[in-house]
């Protein structure tokens, strides 16, 4: 078990999972395909509600190599990364790995910390090695970035853990409000991001009839079945 997932047994770590889970348990099964494949938090498993025949969770290291994934390319549907990019070394060669392998209209869904948030000041506060605040928060606005120039479109995403971080489960349950205010007053400020992203490639178009201008082209079933008259002579 990594640092990580010691830490999401804490308090603070089980309030963010809770949040976390009812997330990607709400969004993966509206995702279709064959091949889905969650990369990080093995022990977790956040494609439970996915419909997918094919369903792989995998860690990281030893486990999966991040920056050379055994799996063909555009052969996922759906890849699944539970803050994954913020303990890489290398979070962008990941995400170019992780285009390699989606096929063209799959998708991502991503989970990270939120530096300009309460938790990110905590992060800068402590300078601590304990996970996860020993790890590099990349912004909202920089992963959209990172996203687009490989040719990913976000189509949805959504911040949560809007409360203060503390260890202890009493704090956190007293400031509790804060998560359906934080949504309202300050949507920018959840210690964690998710976003879902397709893989859009250029010239590739879905061709769907147009049923509007074809049922005006059409004349309708009333108007065949209108009896003609003959025009006398």
């Amino acid at each position: 078990m990594t640092g990580l997932e010691e830490w999401f047994e804490s308090p603070i770590g089980r309030y963010l999972i809770e949040r976390e889970q009812a997330y990607f348990d709400q969004n993966v099964g509206d995702v279709f395909g064959y091949h889905a494949v969650q990369i990080g938090v093995p022990s977790l498993d956040f494609l439970r509600t996915s419909r997918m025949q094919l369903k792989v969770r995998a860690g990281t290291n030893l486990e999966l190599d991040c920056f050379n994934m055994p799996f063909d390319s555009g052969s996922i549907d759906l890849a699944v990364l539970p803050h994954l990019l913020e303990f890489s070394c290398n979070p962008h060669q990941i995400l170019r790995e992780i285009e390699r392998v989606v096929r063209p209209e799959g998708r991502i869904m991503l989970s990270g910390f939120n530096p300009f948030s309460l938790w990110g000041l905590r992060r800068l506060a402590t300078q601590s090695v304990v996970m996860p605040w020993c790890g590099n928060f990349i912004s909202l606005s920089r992963m959209k970035d990172w996203l687009a120039l490989l040719g990913f479109e976000v189509s949805a995403g959504k911040l949560c853990c809007y409360a203060p971080p503390f260890d202890q489960e009493k704090w956190l349950n007293r400031f509790a409000f804060m998560e359906k205010a934080g949504d309202r007053w300050w949507p920018i400020s959840g210690g964690v991001y998710f976003l879902v992203a397709i893989k859009r490639v250029k010239g590739l178009r879905l061709i769907k009839p147009n049923w509007e201008i074809n049922a005006a082209l059409a004349p309708s079933v009333s108007e065949l079945n209108k009896p003609r008259c003959r025009k006398s002579k």
